[in-house]
């Protein structure tokens, strides 16, 4: 066979585009692959395949990354094509009138009232994605001006710091908005002396059936000196909580009732309500339109991105600008991002940890970014997730099944493999000769990485191995089962603690003449204990091969026949992993 130039150059050809998905090292395994799908007619001649397969691929691994990029250039420049075309799939379009503005500037704007979750990727990872491809600045802004509804708490500014740093989103600038109270109030006090801004103390009963009749109400159209007078009330405790309003001026014939006239500040108070920052140093706090609004003026901001459910505050926050003379930035508004079977309310996450629902923020059950991170879901899945739904307008569900998918190509390539047995029992093999020593590679792709080496002693002919519990399913008496790596047994006895069996064969050619199930399996004398968490909370107990204590914390491995996790604990003698998907 390697006397068929058409073939070997056919082989040089996936073994050079394998290479370059690979940082310039081919897998012999993916090549054949690819040889087999489009001539299916070389399966009979698979050994000899594999000897002129792997006589190219040395060669192709031998060449530098760029002699390999010129030699497809030269040949087949079609795979360089659909390489920048995957490279392109998932790019963001250009940004809006981004031309006009010397720098672009985009922000992420958290209410510290709780942790991160699936639904806020969308505004930070396109928000800082932008801001780096255009060479731009990327600023992080904290609103916590509601100590009474939405409340923030000390631990949550940290948590979305570190949430960030963890999706290496970093951030160049940090504002917190409590920090800015008293510019809020400036900016107040000039549109009242202005005329676009009036101090409202209707009841709301009475100002909604006003504003829903297109008409003032009574407060509206007051001496400039009476509304500052007001202003200083609402500072100085004359006004109570609940009393009075600052308002906007704006169309009241607007077709949205919504946009007339909205409320820009409110008094709170500072006794019942204080702010985890600032205490009870203000009574009078800016709503999210006025401070928002302000803020995306003075720190540049030049694209807003966010979600749709703003659009009436782009509307509301434009009659700002209008009165002060501003350039409103560019918005871009995306759709809902839903995640089925995912629960995004931040309160009703943060009351699940308060009442003890889940073990914490964690929690394998959460959607939250911390516990998506201890299960082992990588950044690098979440923004190829969110780069592949973008900016789009129009809403979009994300099963699990999709985060699994992104993940799994992240993480597949590092994960070295090792067998791990749950609720183990143990299997009594005998008629099994000499010494054995089982080489088990650490990752099937990478051979280069190694093996684990696994050393059987059998005593008199015996030798015990332990299997999880679960492939009872798969044995019955008389059935061959194939230990992975290892030799064919045919079963004898089976029982709830105990099965008995006989060596049967070596080769794996026998193992698929009888259609024999592969069963992952672990020293009965030298193992490690095992804890895995699983998405439910609940706990899958077991053994596992004694090469898992080399893996870090943090690492990623597949357990072989069970599903990718991420080692959360790794000392002895008990190893604790997080199960993140099959």
């Amino acid at each position: 066979m390697s006397a068929i130039p058409e073939l070997r150059q056919l082989i040089r050809k996936y073994a050079l585009q394998n290479a370059l998905r690979h940082a310039g090292k081919a897998v012999d395994k993916a090549v054949v692959g690819k040889i087999l799908a489009s001539n299916p007619e070389l399966k009979s001649q698979i050994k000899e395949l594999f000897e002129t397969a792997s006589e190219v691929i040395e060669e192709v691994n031998k060449l530098t990354p760029a002699q390999q990029e010129e030699e497809i250039k030269k040949n087949w420049p079609e795979l360089l094509e659909a390489k920048k075309e995957r490279e392109e799939e998932h790019r963001l379009p250009p940004l809006p009138n981004a031309e006009k503005y010397k720098m672009i500037v985009t922000r992420f704007s958290p209410n510290p009232d709780s942790v991160l979750h699936l639904g806020s990727l969308r505004a930070i990872i396109l928000s800082h994605d932008y801001a780096r491809e255009y060479g731009g600045k990327f600023i992080l802004r904290f609103e916590d001006t509601d100590p009474r509804l939405k409340k923030s708490a000390l631990e949550f500014y940290d948590s979305i710091r570190e949430d960030l740093k963890w999706l290496r989103c970093s951030w160049d600038e940090e504002y917190i908005q409590s920090d800015r109270i008293d510019t809020y109030y400036d900016y107040a006090e000039q549109l009242l002396r202005i005329g676009g801004g009036f101090i409202c103390d209707c009841l709301k009963d009475e100002f909604t059936r006003q504003i829903l009749g297109e008409k003032p109400c009574r407060c509206r159209d007051l001496p400039v000196e009476e509304i500052l007078r007001r202003w200083r009330m609402m500072h100085d405790g004359s006004y109570r909580e609940g009393e009075a309003v600052y308002r906007v001026k704006t169309d009241l014939h607007h077709p949205n009732p919504a946009v007339r006239d909205w409320p820009a500040f409110r008094i709170i108070d500072p006794e019942k309500n204080p702010h985890p920052r600032v205490g009870g140093k203000y009574r009078v706090w800016p709503l999210y339109n006025f401070a928002c609004g302000v803020d995306d003026h003075l720190l540049g901001i030049t694209h807003i991105i966010r979600g749709k459910e703003h659009m009436t505050n782009t509307v509301r926050q434009k009659y700002l600008y209008e009165y002060f003379h501003w350039d409103y930035p560019d918005a871009i508004h995306y759709g809902r991002l839903k995640i089925t079977d995912a629960e995004l309310s931040k309160s009703k996450i943060v009351k699940s940890v308060q009442e003890g629902l889940v073990s914490g923020f964690d929690d394998p059950r959460l959607a939250t970014l911390k516990a998506l991170r201890r299960r082992g879901i990588t950044p690098e899945c979440l923004r190829g997730m969110i780069l592949e739904v973008g900016a789009k307008p129009i809403d979009a569900t994300i099963s699990w099944e999709n985060v699994y998918a992104f993940n799994k190509k992240v993480i597949d390539p590092k994960a070295n493999r090792y067998f791990f047995v749950s609720e183990p029992i143990p299997v009594r093999t005998s008629k099994v000769g000499q010494p054995i020593e089982a080489k088990l590679p650490l990752h099937p792709d990478y051979p280069e990485r190694g093996a684990r080496r696994v050393e059987l002693q059998p005593e008199n002919g015996v030798l015990t191995l332990l299997i999880s519990k679960d492939d009872l399913k798969f044995i019955s008496p008389g059935k061959v089962i194939q230990f992975i790596e290892l030799f064919n047994v045919r079963i004898w006895e089976t029982g709830p603690s105990s099965i008995t069996a006989e060596f049967h064969s070596k080769s794996i050619e026998s193992a698929r003449e009888v259609n024999a199930p592969l069963v992952q399996w672990v020293k009965a004398d030298d193992n490690l204990d095992v804890e895995v968490v699983m998405p439910d909370a609940s706990i899958k107990r077991g053994k596992g091969e004694v090469g898992l204590r080399n893996e870090k914390a943090d690492n990623a491995v597949q357990l072989v026949r069970f599903g990718f996790a991420r080692v959360d604990e790794a000392s002895e003698p008990k190893i604790r992993l997080y199960f993140a998907h099959e």
